[in-house]
């Protein structure tokens, strides 16, 4: 049985350290902040009081961690990983971090013997809890073969993209695509509500055509409702989309429809909405369109034909 130590068990963190558990491993679980875990013990897991704790003990060290500074100091920082790991550990890091602070930090691994793969995640809270996230993963081959039995016990689509870093270039991509997917459906349902349309009925009819997709499946209904329990925060979404704009630049990449998302998702922090679900940039159109709670303005009038 392979002991992993689980860093960061978060809204995304807890339910793939219980699935860890759940598929055989041992897992020792460390929070910044104190959190129950009682699905995790139930399954044999524990919590340890520091991070050093976990790791010490561990073959594993699995990381879910909310920003590049976090996963840094978790790994370089004083009493880090680097420092009091065992060597021939496998460091797995699914947070969502800068590519090139990714790709250094597996050159470092490497230095003290350890073996790194960067491997952030899609799919939210319901696909960490079912098991079903979708993982992109960085590294050398051999990196990726040894890390599959931990990415399979929390993923169903789990593919290796390329060098160390690679992962993170991919999920920068896949946050542009997801917040431009959202606004999109948040301004399509303030325009149907603004005409009277039954929104249910057309979110079906629209479901089966070209403009179906994940994001229309799993945040339209909680738009509709305007339920913005985060699943995944606009705070995190406006860090990743920084990360997406810095690499875009970096590469010399204009990403147009990008920035005026990336901008719309950082009025809605600014607007506080930060700790909302990232569905909430509906709030963003309607703010913009003087329809924000409860002050809507009344349905455009039908011409009769």
């Amino acid at each position: 049985m392979t002991k992993v130590a689980f860093i960061g068990l978060g809204i995304m963190g807890m339910p793939m350290a219980v699935n860890l558990a759940r598929a055989g491993f041992e897992v020792i679980g460390h929070n910044r902040s104190p959190r129950p875990a009682a699905d995790l013990c139930a399954l044999g897991g524990r919590l340890a009081e520091s991070a050093y704790a976990a790791v010490c003990e561990a073959d594993t060290v699995v990381l879910m961690v909310p920003d590049s500074p976090d996963v840094q100091t978790i790994l370089a920082g004083p009493d880090g990983v680097f420092s009091c790991a065992r060597q021939g550990t496998l460091i797995v890091d699914f947070s969502s971090i800068r590519p090139d602070l990714s790709a250094a930090l597996a050159v470092q691994a490497r230095q003290y013997g350890m073996t790194m793969v960067d491997a952030p995640v899609s799919g939210g809270e319901a696909g960490a809890i079912a098991g079903t996230l979708s993982i992109m993963v960085g590294g050398t081959p051999d990196a990726f073969t040894r890390a599959e039995p931990i990415l399979h016990a929390v993923g169903s689509t789990v593919v290796h993209v390329g060098p160390s870093g690679s992962g993170q270039t991919v999920k920068a991509a896949n946050q542009l695509m997801v917040a431009g997917h959202i606004e999109l459906l948040a301004e399509a349902l303030v325009f149907l509500e603004a005409y009277g349309v039954d929104v249910r009925a057309a979110i079906r009819v629209l479901g089966g055509g070209l403009a179906g997709s994940a994001v229309l499946d799993q945040k339209a209904d909680r738009m509709v409702l305007r339920e913005f329990e985060p699943g995944f925060r606009i705070d995190l979404h406006h860090k990743d989309l920084g990360i997406m704009t810095s690499a875009a630049r970096q590469a010399g990449i204009v990403t147009p429809l990008g920035a005026v998302v990336a901008q719309l998702v950082a009025s809605a922090r600014a607007n506080g909405d930060g700790e909302l679900d990232h569905s909430a940039l509906l709030r963003g159109v309607e703010r913009l369109s003087g329809r924000l709670d409860g002050e809507r303005e009344q349905s455009v009038p039908r011409k009769e034909d």
